[in-house]
């Protein structure tokens, strides 16, 4: 609860004139916003960009912040629409999937995953990984549930859902990990699951 009361107090102070304050309001939340940025936009580059859009977007929309949630339920709500709106901007410059570069991108990176095995042997980095291969929506819900530590109800603020819709979307996301894991583990993801 600290968290929430110190947001709301940086929050305060903003609104009263104390702009420089939210550069710490920045600090507590922009790790979590680059990540959850980093599983839609799927390059660091364009994370970098959706976040600082995030952030903008938040400082303009503050005084509209109704303390009705927690702080980083409304940050990460403006971050999922900041990066859908991104992502449709950018779906309009897509390529087919028959193309031959496209084709070798997906067949070096079978081969990527045998070259790399040593630098990638932490459970942690293949979950990122197969976290990186899910649509954006399971991948934000994964984010938001497990690493942003948001219940149920709070994702359903954040992404505009129910909770039982929340609810069944994450099972439905775990069970698309377990299958983007078992292709990245093989055998060895019977030992993390």
């Amino acid at each position: 609860m600290q968290q929430k009361e110190t947001d709301l107090d940086l929050i305060t102070a903003v609104l009263n004139g104390n702009t420089a304050q939210y550069a710490v309001l920045v600090k507590h939340h922009q790790r979590f916003v680059f990540t959850l940025a980093l599983r839609f936009a799927k390059n660091r580059e364009d994370a970098e960009e959706v976040a600082q859009d995030v952030f903008v977007k938040a400082y303009r929309a503050l005084g509209t912040f109704k303390q009705t949630s927690k702080f980083s339920t409304w940050l990460y709500t403006i971050t999922y629409t900041t990066a859908m709106t991104f992502l449709r901007k950018k779906r309009l410059d897509t390529q087919s999937i028959n193309d031959d570069e496209n084709v070798l991108q997906i067949a070096n990176n079978g081969t990527h995953f045998d070259a790399n095995i040593v630098e990638k042997k932490s459970s942690y980095a293949y979950l990122n990984q197969a976290i990186d291969m899910l649509l954006p929506d399971d991948a934000a819900i994964i984010t938001l549930f497990y690493k942003g530590e948001q219940s149920l109800e709070e994702i359903g603020e954040a992404l505009s859902m129910e909770p039982n819709t929340v609810k069944v979307k994450l099972h439905r996301a775990r069970q698309r990990l377990k299958e983007k894991l078992q292709y990245l583990l093989k055998d060895e993801v019977k030992e993390l699951i």
